[in-house]
This record gives C-alpha cells, sequence and structure tokens, in this order.
C-alpha cells in the first residue's frame, strides 16, 4: 500500500522563506561589487551561519549563540530591507560595501568560536541524601515474644519481738472473774478489755492478758 504524503503548510513557507532570503542576499552581494560566484557565496555564507548557531542553542542557550545568531539575523533580514526598494542598489553606500566585504571573516569567526569553543559546564548538584531502606518484617515467621520484666518481691520487714506478757497474779484473776460474771449476770455479754481495765484500775495489756484468761 503506497504511504501517504502529508503536505506541511510549515515546510513549504520555510522553503520560500529561506529561497527569497538567499536571492535578496545575492543581489545585494552583487550590487556592493561582489559578482560571479562570490555573490553566491554570500547567502551560503549567511545560512551556515545559522546552521550553526541552531546547533549550539540545542545543546546549550549560551550568551556567545544567541549574540551570533543576533548577528546573523541582522545581515539576513538586512539584505531583505535594503532589497525592497528602501536602497539604490545601482548607487550602494561605501559603508555598506565595506560591511559586504567584510563579512567572510566575520562569518568565518563566529563559526569557529560555535564550533571549537568548549560548553560551559552546568552548575554541580547538591548530592541526593541517602534513604536508608526500611527492615523488612517476615510475616510467615512468628516474631519471638520479648521477655517479661522480672518482677521483684519485696522482702519482708523483720517482725518485732513480742513483748512478753504480763505475769497475773491468781488472787486477781479471781477477782476479775467474780467482775466478769456479775457483769455477765447484769447485761448479758462477756466483759471486755476496756471495760475489765475500768472497773479493776489496771494497765490494758494486764486487763488484756485477764481478759485472755478468762475465755
Amino acid at each position: 500500500m503506497p504511504r501517504k504524503i502529508h503536505v506541511d503548510a510549515v515546510l513549504i513557507q520555510a522553503v520560500i522563506a529561506g529561497a527569497l532570503s538567499f536571492a535578496h542576499l545575492h543581489d545585494l552581494a552583487a550590487a556592493a561589487g561582489q559578482s560571479g560566484w562570490k555573490a553566491w557565496a554570500y547567502p551560503v555564507s549567511v545560512d551556515l551561519l545559522l546552521v550553526a548557531v541552531w546547533r549550539r542553542l540545542r545543546t546549550e542557550r549560551s550568551k556567545l549563540a544567541w549574540f551570533w545568531f543576533l548577528v546573523a539575523l541582522v545581515a539576513s533580514l538586512g539584505a531583505n530591507i535594503a532589497t525592497a526598494g528602501l536602497l539604490d542598489l545601482d548607487h550602494v553606500p561605501a559603508w555598506l560595501r565595506i560591511l559586504v566585504a567584510g563579512w567572510p571573516a566575520l562569518a568565518f569567526l563566529g563559526g569557529t568560536l560555535l564550533a571549537h569553543q568548549p560548553p560551559t559546564p552546568a552548575p554541580e548538584l547538591a548530592p541526593e541524601p541517602v534513604s536508608h531502606p526500611a527492615p523488612v518484617i517476615d510475616l510467615d515467621r512468628p516474631e519471638s515474644p520479648a521477655p517479661a520484666p522480672e518482677i521483684t518481691t519485696p522482702e519482708p520487714a523483720p517482725a518485732l519481738p513480742e513483748a512478753p506478757a504480763p505475769a497475773v497474779p491468781p488472787a486477781l484473776v479471781d477477782h476479775a472473774r467474780k467482775v466478769a460474771t456479775e457483769h455477765r449476770t447484769r447485761t448479758g455479754a462477756e466483759i471486755d478489755t476496756a471495760t475489765l481495765r475500768a472497773r479493776l484500775g489496771i494497765p490494758e495489756d494486764l486487763a488484756g492478758a485477764i481478759v485472755a484468761q478468762l475465755a
């Protein structure tokens, strides 16, 4: 199946513009005294300088490339304007003849600088921070439980030695038994330490010892 040919309007316009600019540069060079093959070499020189600038701008947007781009653009655009009727091509001024005659050396200088000047080094970027990989957790392997903290039981305080029970005279015990019997008969309840202590007027520890014997 034959391929379809797509007509690119931009490409056609570029060819037309290039041809007209080429012709204008030739006419201007011929009017400035460059006859024969020399008049055809001038538009080639301008176009080659534009190609060198374009190749440099593809890799680096330097001030040098933009400067020579403006030089080539002025040469091409100036020829288009000069041949539009604003300049009498039969009587070209002397300064224009000088510019046309000096153009080959200027174009050679620009092309040499663009082709052989090393590119501007790119600014150094700060090193990226090193990221440490996250620990990999194996979900299939059960994790060992953390050891339980040891619990220390505080040692009990040493027990204080018990005071020896006071000695109770038998006569006092008999008297206390009578008092306790009287209290039980009157109240129906056993006598307690506080009541016995109050009735007999004895110390509390001695009254507790007697109540313990009466129980």
